[in-house]
């Protein structure tokens, strides 16, 4: 007879937001299957089981009844889909993200964006690079992306975090939904007031590509699908770009090889890797599944927790230490299966290719000016990471 796996009534939500990956290293050795009472869901933290799941959606379907995300986005998105249905909607805004926009459109307004970012910072001073740089550099790519560029770098920014915590509130707290309902009567209104623009001058933005379609998706999911972008398009480039400057400014011989070699790309890759700016999904059991040897019934919700399939020991060498010399072995930063992120490609030209060579050209003794602390358990990043310029 096949066990149930084990429950944990020990770890809490505040321990996950704080130090998770030091319970997913103990997790993997010792319970990498195993039922968390205070998220409600069964933890998955070895790689080969998180990718099973995730390219395996006719028994771990994204249709989770229990997640807050749906509440946070007063719809049901593209996130929870599976199949033609996702792949409808995934599809309806995907010319956006193609290579031949991504190099004739995006690529030139991101790098005018970076310049007059960097331009703006101020030499010799101290600044905390979360919100003199990579949260506004972030928010006003995506406005061009995404066809609002009449929503603001602040709102931008607001609407992200309320979605992200929104969406990772799994102890259902009031206050996030609050805050979540009035960003969504916000984010309603700033899209439609585009509708006619982009009706009228047809570009490659998500909104315009969409809203002219010669089949539409609904509306309801036009705005979903916006609200998904918002929502991970600024903390996965943002996070990814604060992480990986603190990776490399506490690693003074691999900040010096990434300046003299453009090893920006590896940077990049093991930023990622080394702190995934979206740490855990959800998956609804559509039948009994044996892993590992412990039985998860039809019904049961699993968490497939990404971050730790990264720091996996069968995979990667001192996981926990950020190290862009690291042999290349693919990961799961971005997801894998029919969810894997349709953003990835863009994230990487913004930071790699235009971003990091361009502050460190310009700022390329850039020290570290305080400590930096990372906080999040469904998404993750470091708060703060404060650097004197020079």
């Amino acid at each position: 007879m096949v066990n149930l796996a084990p429950v944990d009534e020990q770890i809490a939500i505040p321990d996950l937001i704080n130090d998770p990956y030091a319970i997913y290293k103990r997790l993997r050795a010792q319970a990498p299957v195993l039922r968390v009472k205070s998220i409600g869901r069964t933890m998955l933290t070895k790689a080969s089981d998180t990718r099973m799941a995730k390219d395996t959606p006719a028994i771990f379907s994204s249709n989770d009844p229990n997640t807050p995300m749906e509440r946070a986005f007063q719809a049901h998105t593209l996130m929870r889909k599976d199949a033609d249905e996702h792949a409808r909607e995934r599809g309806a805004m995907a010319p956006s993200y193609m290579a031949k926009n991504i190099k004739g459109t995006w690529e030139e307004i991101y790098q005018k964006i970076a310049e007059r970012h960097v331009a703006e910072l101020p030499r010799g001073e101290t600044v905390d690079l979360y919100t003199a740089l990579a949260g506004p550099f972030a928010a006003e790519c995506l406005t061009h992306l995404l066809g609002i560029t009449n929503a603001s770098i602040d709102e931008m920014q607001r609407w992200s975090q309320v979605l992200i915590d929104g969406a990772g509130n799994f102890g259902w707290a009031d206050a996030p939904f609050q805050a979540s309902d009035i960003a969504n009567t916000e984010m309603n209104a700033c899209f439609d007031a585009m509708i006619a623009h982009h009706k009228a001058d047809q570009g490659p933005s998500a909104l315009s590509v969409m809203v002219n379609s010669d089949d539409p998706i609904e509306m309801s999911q036009i705005r979903s699908n916006i609200k998904i972008a918002i929502g991970g398009g600024i903390n996965e480039p943002r996070d990814a770009l604060l992480t990986i400057v603190y990776g490399l400014l506490s690693n003074p011989e691999q900040f010096a090889a990434a300046k003299a070699d453009a090893l920006w790309g590896n940077a990049f890759d093991e930023g990622i890797r080394w702190c995934a700016p979206i740490q855990v999904s959800s998956r609804l059991v559509k039948e009994d599944v044996e892993i590992r040897g412990c039985l998860v019934p039809k019904g049961d919700t699993v968490m497939t927790i990404q971050a730790s399939a990264c720091h996996d020991e069968d995979l990667y060498d001192a996981p926990e230490l950020y190290d862009i010399f690291r042999k290349k072995q693919p990961h799961q930063a971005f997801g894998n299966g029919p969810h894997f992120c349709q953003g990835m490609h863009i994230a990487k030209r913004m930071l790699a290719q235009i971003m990091l060579p361009m502050l460190f050209d310009r700022f390329p003794n850039m020290e570290l000016a305080g400590p930096v602390d990372f906080t999040g358990f469904g998404f993750r990043g470091p708060a703060a990471v404060p650097v004197k310029l020079v």
